[in-house]
């Protein structure tokens, strides 16, 4: 599950993101206004303030907030890698809208006027992931622990658990309409799953975004495995010879290259190169990442 790249390789907008929820989480908190960020029947409401839908889509609360929702926003950059940058900007936008109305509707609907009902914090985007995550991720170990069975996909649960429950009722609100708006997405309601921006909105994050640090430059010759030098594709193919297939990849390999983090199209050539053999694909993909 996550012997793909490290880094945010092919995931800029998760990257953009990342970056823009730790720098408002932080200009807040050395203004000690974290704890007023939160969303209130008087804020949303009474005194309509608009500003604070807006910031609370990024800024994080607390410290162990941050830490639990940022290391869950990098994990869940596999998203990215699989639909593509375009497609993962309607998926945002689409659950932060969503959840945003699920959470001004249960402020209206709960009207207590003294408290904050909501934390702040992207709760929408990162529990509205836990769809997909549970849907389209695979298993790849399990183990034991005192007779208890985990897989590796335990920890990023455990982690979305700490979350949830880090405010009690304040977090726990956002987070059930997070996994509602991605239950929606899911359902291909308007048929959101189909939808794109043009391509210079999600090509901005590329020119915006900062280099990803330990992420090699961008190779200058290159094979028909995409994104495997020709060299290394020469040296590949001595270590794996090529598997004749006349079968197009089936998509469910695709997309378990494409969750170990590879990027779709390089799986996809891999395979065809691996005679649709998931493991020596993965083995091919990850000796080109080794030169």
């Amino acid at each position: 599950m996550n012997g793909g790249p490290s880094g945010f390789n092919n995931a800029p907008v998760t990257r953009s993101f990342v970056v823009a929820s730790a720098l408002f989480t932080i200009f807040f908190g050395i203004q000690g206004r974290s704890i007023k960020l939160g969303l209130s029947y008087q804020d949303v409401i009474v005194k309509l303030r608009i500003w604070k839908l807006v910031t609370s889509v990024f800024a994080f609360s607390s410290t162990p907030e941050l830490m639990f929702g940022l290391f869950l926003l990098y994990y869940f950059r596999v998203f990215e890698r699989q639909i593509g940058s375009n497609k993962y900007s309607v998926f945002i936008l689409f659950s932060i809208i969503t959840s945003l109305l699920f959470e001004v509707l249960a402020i209206s609907l709960l009207k207590d006027p003294a408290a904050n009902l909501v934390t702040s914090g992207p709760y929408g985007l990162l529990f509205a992931s836990f769809v997909p995550f549970f849907f389209d991720i695979p298993v790849s170990t399990r183990f034991r622990v005192f007779g208890v069975r985990f897989s590796d996909k335990s920890f990023i649960y455990l982690a979305g658990l700490q979350l949830l429950l880090s405010s009690w009722r304040r977090s726990i609100l956002p987070g059930i309409c997070g996994i509602l708006a991605g239950s929606l997405y899911r359902l291909n309601v308007f048929g959101i799953r189909k939808a794109k921006f043009p391509e210079f909105v999600s090509s901005f994050f590329s020119r915006f975004s900062l280099p990803s640090a330990g992420n090699p430059p961008a190779a200058p010759t290159r094979d028909v495995r995409g994104n495997m030098p020709s060299f290394v594709g020469r040296q590949v193919e001595r270590s794996h010879p090529p598997v004749p297939t006349a079968t197009e990849p089936p998509e469910d390999s695709i997309a378990t290259l494409v969750s170990m983090g590879f990027d779709r199209n390089s799986a996809r050539q891999a395979l065809v190169h691996a005679g649709n053999d998931v493991n020596i694909a993965t083995s091919i993909l990850l000796e080109s990442q080794s030169h």
